[in-house]
């Protein structure tokens, strides 16, 4: 097991940079990696190259490991499931993780009324099949959806996507019938930066325009938001606005569909972050730290709605696989027994409050400090008054962490968000040595 961080040779290190030659001769240019590394071992919230440096990783593979590396509950599941049944396809015949799963999530999901689940195998699928859904559901062919808003690369969630470089550059033309408003953002909002005593700015009249200048609302199938904008930049959309979404759909027959696929499993202190709301979506959308490592997604919501559609219209091959489900139930298991959603408020407010010290340290380049729990993130910008993105010391910071030791990731339009997403196991200990890198690579940029 890994102890500690401990930095052996030059980043990358020689047999990294022999891989990524060897990368060029196989693997496609289109793929493309945050950090230069070739990852060996990885357990709790440490990663071991294979030049033998071991790094503290904030990255958590995109949101994909709350519950930890190789998380030995999980690890264990799945060494006992994979001796018995690998796979039949659960279109073809049924095995009983997957209906155990169901019942898990149908309980946990917010909402007092009745609920079914369909498992697929990633982000982008859910959303794809949630659409699909709401769309048999209502008969209606409109979605509407966010600014700053990120929902996956197939074509559909691609789509539904608000960044072009590099995720929808060049893949045009979209999907039809998807409309798009702003997004509360209140760093950037003119009105002012608090959202909390409500809008100050004009989001809720954009959805008001829309409705009378672009789609009739009594067309619209869906209408799909993260309750934290995540790939944007790590934007909490605010209570009240939430709340309106849920009248504007009770109003007039829409589905609220709730994009979880990074905010979900405790990243934001609860296990779902539509549930500091209060509001109860129709349909929500799961992935990446459900199944602790393994390719697993799921679509929950109202029985009527996912009910809805004709037998034969929801299937994939390898969605729901049993390996995935067992590994999805130890991460459940695993929160309940380890009190993982405590830990994800400690290390948030942890994590807010060195940010906030390097924001009071360089008040015109650490822009704003914002989040949700342990989904933590400071904007980065060329100075107070503009506020213009900083691309290229956001990118300094991250390549000086890493040669200290530190995985970190960006988020953005432009890619100057320095975001965080720990495993919610990381100690203390590893909290704060990440932390203080951090703050080095800050002043180092600044």
């Amino acid at each position: 097991m890994l102890k500690e961080r401990k930095i052996r040779t030059e980043i990358p290190g020689p047999k990294s940079r022999a891989l990524m030659e060897r990368r060029r001769k196989a693997v496609s240019a289109g793929l493309g990696t945050a950090l230069p590394i070739w990852v060996r071992e990885a357990h709790g919230a440490l990663v071991e190259d294979v030049d033998g440096n071991t790094f503290i990783d904030f990255g958590g593979g995109i949101g994909v490991l709350n519950a930890g590396h190789t998380n030995p509950v999980v690890v264990e599941a799945v060494k006992e499931q994979v001796e018995r049944l690998t796979h039949t396809c659960y279109y073809v015949s049924q095995y009983e993780p997957y209906l155990e799963l169901a019942e898990k999530l149908n309980a946990l999901v917010p909402g007092d009324f009745e609920k079914r689940s369909f498992f697929c195998n990633s982000g982008a699928e859910a959303v794809e099949n949630a659409i699909k859904v709401a769309r048999a559901y209502t008969g209606r062919p409109a979605v509407i959806a966010f600014e700053n808003a990120f929902h996956g690369r197939t074509f559909m969630a691609m789509s539904l996507t608000s960044k072009v470089s590099p995720y929808k550059k060049s893949f045009g033309p979209y999907a039809p019938e998807v409309y798009r408003v702003p997004a509360p953002y209140a760093y950037r909002c003119p009105a002012g930066k608090d959202c909390s005593g409500g809008c100050r700015g004009d989001c809720l009249g954009a959805l008001d325009k829309l409705f009378v200048s672009y789609v009739d609302p009594r067309s619209v199938a869906a209408i799909i938001i993260e309750p934290v904008a995540g790939e944007g930049g790590f934007i909490p959309v605010p209570d009240f606005y939430l709340r309106r979404l849920r009248e504007i759909c009770d109003e007039y027959g829409i589905v609220l569909i709730i994009d979880e696929v990074q905010t979900g499993f405790g990243r934001t202190g609860k296990m779902f972050a539509i549930e500091h709301s209060g509001v109860e979506p129709d349909l929500l959308t799961t992935a990446k730290s459900l199944g602790g490592g393994l390719p697993i997604a799921g679509v929950t919501g109202r029985a009527e709605i996912m009910d809805g559609i004709h037998t034969g219209g929801l299937g994939t091959t390898y969605g729901g696989n049993p390996l995935a489900c067992v590994a999805a139930l130890a991460v459940l298991k695993t929160f309940e027994e380890e009190d993982l959603l405590s830990r994800a408020n400690v290390i948030g407010e942890r994590t807010m409050t060195a940010m906030r010290e390097m924001q009071r340290k360089h008040p015109d380049f650490v822009g704003d400090v914002r989040g949700l729990g342990a989904m933590v993130a400071m904007e980065l910008v060329k100075d107070s008054e503009s506020r213009e993105p900083d691309r290229e010391r956001t990118a300094g910071i991250v390549e000086a962490a890493l040669q200290e030791g530190l995985m970190l990731l960006t988020a953005g339009q432009y890619d100057n968000v320095i975001r965080t997403l720990t495993p919610l196991v990381i100690t203390d200990e590893q909290l704060d040595e990440g932390l203080t890198i951090l703050a080095r690579a800050v002043d180092s940029v600044a």
